[in-house]
């Protein structure tokens, strides 16, 4: 019997070459690395006292560089079992649980119309092609253009536009010989019986070819120029060449880099990746609009020990990072594991490489989290601790999800791992906890000047110095949000003492992303504990309770952005400065947003002239708030700044 190349191809996918050849061979330690996918034996088809039998993982392949033999994971067994092919396809196929094909003659015909439809596919890709160079593609061209994307990308890519017109395709592989059954079958057309006329199912898209680990066009992804479609984003059906669920996006062009780096990312769309590619990390793939699934999570591991998931900010990008590592924590494995890196809310990383270039893109990637950071960071953020039966429920519910981890010494160490961060979690700072609630705690008067009731910090600001009005926290309105909840919150765990003058403020603060939200949770709870705050015991704390990849990134974008006052090192009334300034910033944002939001649902609704000046003017109120405050006299002296000339 005669297995399909594709079956075959599903097996590669399933089974490791490793897995098979090490049960025949012990591998070199100081040569190898499993990491990424590496591994080097003394070959086991000729005797040898120095390890020259290589194998690659994501290749497939090995080769011994003493004797020349070399081959892939079948041609192994047929070599060094004696199997037959065949043979070797069955027992593999059992291993990667794929029940065996029945290949009949009616298969046989189906395989080589799989063939004759990459023929098909590489048509439409070269149409697509020419169109977008041609003179209807000029808006195509306009929106690559505006997303930053120069000819050389387009055509490294391979992109194209498809017209909006309802038969342009389906008439030019007509005249190249193509049937309308095939251009169906492809996922090129839309026909049926209730369809009098086969129409192209892509018209007015600017078109992502989508390629197999072989670097062959499978399906497409299209992304629409109109607002008035019903999908932003089109991919091809499922067809006898393309399973959504089984590919990843740009994988054939990443294995390389990947390989290199040992590091493979997955974003969460075809300009993310390609923004990727552009900040200098061509090791990116994406899933194609839906959640990650077990295929693909084995794909990535192929490449990397630990691929990195780099994700939106905003709460559709955080559950799509829980989704993933609910697929994931099943499936771990001793050194396969997952890491997690995160967006501002409102980025994805096109939007960052634009806004801030590529060193900012790599910061994000550089300082991706643990899976086990991810999962303890949404326990704490979905979980209320504040009293024994809550807390009882936390540790149930987190016990939960580690069970699901079927590998049982991993499971082990994360038991293990957790039940530490939890004793830390809930053991006392220091201090009793006195009556009262944490406000009760924080009311009496402290540092240079008393909290009197009913004051709030933005009553009684100064205006910010130069300096500080530099601020990107302070002035950036809209763009920097997420980034300023997350330095007001850096300033209290540098400066703890401030926190009895703001509590109210910080307690109350809109906290958009989850991580900073039980980052506040835990600073109010732990500071109400100690009657005198340590910044760097405190500190230590949030460090051993899983907050240490948190504050590593919020310390890296304070310096990136030379946000000087919110350092431990800064003097406190610096601090308090720019803390007061920052939350009056934030407050006064959100609600030049909010009234964003109102005049655009207004205009919406009604499209008057009126209403779109109304529009306008509060944009630009919105774009042109920042930096209209004077200068606070000596702001940045007592931490030895150079203080700013009054202008």
């Amino acid at each position: 019997m005669q297995a399909p190349p594709s079956f075959l191809e599903d097996i590669r996918n399933r089974v490791s070459i490793s897995s098979v050849v090490g049960r025949k061979v012990t591998w070199d330690r100081k040569k190898s690395n499993p990491g990424k996918g590496d591994f080097w034996a003394c070959c086991p088809f000729h005797g040898e006292k120095s390890p020259s039998f290589h194998v690659d993982d994501r290749k497939g392949f090995y080769h011994c560089f003493g004797c020349k033999a070399s081959g892939d994971v079948f041609r192994f067994l047929v070599e060094k079992e004696g199997l037959s092919f065949p043979e070797a396809v069955e027992r593999l196929a059992q291993e990667a649980g794929l029940p065996m094909p029945v290949v009949s003659e009616a298969d046989q015909q189906r395989e080589q119309q799989r063939a004759n439809l990459y023929d098909v596919m590489e048509m439409a890709t070269g149409f697509f092609e020419a169109e977008l160079q041609a003179a209807r593609g000029s808006r195509a061209r306009g929106y690559l253009a505006d997303r930053q994307l120069p000819p050389a990308i387009q055509k490294e890519f391979r992109l194209g536009y498809a017209p909006d017109d309802r038969s342009a395709l389906r008439s030019h592989l007509a005249d190249k010989g193509v049937s309308v059954e095939q251009m169906a079958e492809a996922g090129l057309v839309i026909s049926g019986d209730d369809i009098p006329v086969a129409y192209d199912r892509f018209r007015d898209r600017v078109m992502f070819p989508i390629r197999d680990p072989r670097g062959r066009v499978i399906a497409f992804g299209g992304r629409a120029l109109s607002r008035d479609v019903p999908a932003k984003y089109l991919n091809s059906p499922e067809t006898p060449l393309f399973h959504k669920g089984s590919v990843l996006y740009n994988l054939d062009k990443a294995r390389g880099p990947a390989h290199e780096k040992g590091q493979i990312i997955a974003v969460e769309g075809y300009v993310d990746v390609i923004a990727m590619h552009r900040a200098g990390l061509p090791q990116a793939v994406a899933p194609l609009g839906t959640a990650l699934t077990e295929d693909q999570l084995r794909m990535l591991w192929k490449q990397a020990a630990e691929p990195i998931l780099c994700f939106d900010g905003d709460g559709a990008g955080i559950k799509a990072a829980y989704r993933a590592l609910d697929q994931a924590l099943p499936l771990l494995e001793p050194g396969h594991s997952l890491r997690f890196a995160l967006l501002l809310e409102g980025q994805d990383p096109d939007d960052l490489l634009k806004a801030q270039g590529p060193g900012a893109v790599r910061e994000v990637i550089d300082g991706a989290q643990p899976l086990a950071d991810m999962l303890w960071q949404r326990a704490l953020a979905q979980n209320d601790r504040s009293t024994p039966e809550r807390r009882a429920q936390f540790e149930k519910d987190l016990r939960s999800f580690l069970n699901s981890i079927n590998d049982d010494v991993v499971k082990k160490h994360y038991l293990a791992e957790f039940g530490e961060r939890m004793r830390a979690l809930f053991a006392p700072m220091g201090g009793n906890r006195g009556p009262g609630n944490r406000r009760q705690a924080f009311g009496k008067t402290g540092g240079n000047r008393p909290f009197k009731p009913g004051m709030r910090p933005w009553d009684l600001q100064q205006p910010p110095s130069l300096a500080l009005r530099r601020s990107q926290l302070v002035s950036n309105p809209t763009s920097q949000a997420v980034l300023r909840e997350g330095l007001i919150t850096l300033c209290l765990v540098n400066h703890p003492d401030l926190l009895h003058e703001f509590l109210e403020e910080f307690s109350t603060l809109e906290m958009r992303v989850p991580e900073l939200d039980s980052l506040r949770t835990q600073i109010i709870d732990s500071a109400a504990l100690g009657a005198g705050l340590d910044g760097a015991v405190l500190k230590a704390h949030f460090i051993n309770v899983g907050f240490g990849p948190l504050l590593d990134r919020l310390e890296a974008q304070a310096k990136r952005l030379n946000e000087w006052f919110l350092g431990s090192g800064a003097a406190q009334g610096d601090a308090r400065t720019g803390l007061r300034q920052m939350i009056a910033r934030h407050r006064k944002t959100i609600t030049l947003e909010q009234e964003v939001r109102a005049a655009e649902a207004a205009w919406t609704a009604d499209p008057t002239v009126e209403n779109e000046n109304a529009l306008k003017a509060v944009r630009e109120q919105l774009s042109s708030h920042a930096g209209s405050e004077a200068q606070i006299e000596g702001f940045g002296a007592a931490s030895g700044r150079q203080i700013d000339a009054i202008t």
